[in-house]
């Protein structure tokens, strides 16, 4: 039995013996999980699982909701107050965001569920036309006359500062070669010309970009539907989703040699949803340590994100998962709360490069 498994079994033991104190009184309870756009199908699935278990566990009945936008969006409308119980966002400065400007959500929320409160992971591919009639290959490919990149708003999406970041990271491989030179004081000079580098080719690659959507399902509607665009900054899970059941054999997917390890964490919105009481609350800490039980993880990898317990997950589905370089955001740029205040925030180094 893996750390997980074994974590996740000693949390539906804790709720056995709580049935016996609340399974005669089955109470209605309504929570509302405030989300980002490509996990759309993800908790569609997750949602009557979670229910069907909870009921059985303590007699009581839960019904959720979604909410479903940009990431950095779905924080801003938590902030201004959307009664949101829980969050399941793109990025960790969303939650953080979160947690600063209401004090809704513990500072300390990262270190409530394993793995820094991260489920499962993702990570950035390209998704194209059936056939690759570009021939792009890799992030260097985006720059060339004649390519068209989607990509969402920084701004307001969560998987577009992933794109951002991704590519960043590509550039500073290829001018350092180990990343580790990053914060070692022999290589500044060789450092700042990578970043330097860094700069000049992500602000390239947005002015390939013909339209910024809010949020990541958005910029899957432009490529997909409307048919603009030669490539896709995608989420894995979402480049799966589109090839293998929307997309009808007109797409392929792209994997770059190198890439960021996409981590969207899970919140309770304690400030929410305390106020409806006991029970909601349970329910609604229950909601997001289920995500850690084998059958949730097995449904993560159905759904084509990367589950944090492989050994849950069937062979099938992890076999999909195709192997690259990735890098974390705090590997390479410190944490997310740097990155945020680096590049994403008003005056940042996208507001700096970005020419509509």
């Amino acid at each position: 039995m893996s750390q997980l498994t074994s974590w996740a079994f000693a949390g539906a033991l804790g709720l056995s013996a709580l049935a016996a104190t609340t399974f005669a009184q089955g109470e209605e309870i309504e929570l509302l999980n405030a989300s980002y756009d490509p996990t759309r199908e993800l908790y569609q699935a997750y949602n009557p699982l979670f229910s069907h278990w909870y009921r059985e566990q303590t007699g009581d009945n839960v019904t959720i909701e979604q909410s479903h936008g940009g990431s950095g969006k779905q924080a801003r409308s938590v902030i201004d107050g959307l009664p949101a119980d829980v969050v399941t966002l793109a990025l960790g400065y969303d939650i953080d965001a979160i947690a600063d400007r209401t004090g809704k959500i513990p500072e300390a929320w990262q270190s409530a569920l394993p793995h820094n409160s991260a489920p499962y992971t993702s990570t950035i591919v390209f998704l194209v036309r059936k056939g690759n009639p570009k021939h792009i290959r890799d992030w260097d490919d985006l720059t060339k006359d004649g390519i068209e990149v989607i990509t969402p708003n920084p701004k307001t999406s969560g998987g577009a500062r992933w794109n951002f970041l991704a590519a960043w990271i590509y550039v500073l491989k290829e001018q350092l070669g180990d990343l580790g030179k990053l914060d070692d004081p022999r290589y500044t000079n060789e450092v700042s010309a990578a970043q330097a580098a860094a700069r000049q080719f992500v602000g390239d690659l947005y002015r390939h970009v013909p339209v910024l959507d809010s949020g990541a399902r958005g910029a899957t509607n432009t490529f997909v539907q409307r048919g603009i665009g030669d490539v896709l900054l995608a989420w894995e899970n979402e480049a799966f989703l589109t090839t293998e059941e929307l997309g009808d054999g007109q797409f392929d997917i792209v994997v770059p040699s190198v890439s960021v390890v996409a981590e969207p964490p899970v919140a309770v919105v304690e400030g929410n949803v305390e106020n409806k009481g006991e029970a909601a609350e349970r329910a609604a800490r229950a909601y997001l340590e289920h995500l850690y039980s084998p059958e949730a993880q097995a449904l993560v990898a159905a759904n084509y994100y990367r589950p944090i317990d492989p050994e849950a997950a069937s062979k099938e589905d992890l076999a999909r998962f195709p192997e690259l370089e990735l890098h974390t955001v705090d590997e390479v740029f410190g944490s997310w709360r740097e990155a945020q205040a680096t590049y994403f925030d008003d005056g940042g180094v996208f507001d700096k490069i970005y020419q509509p």
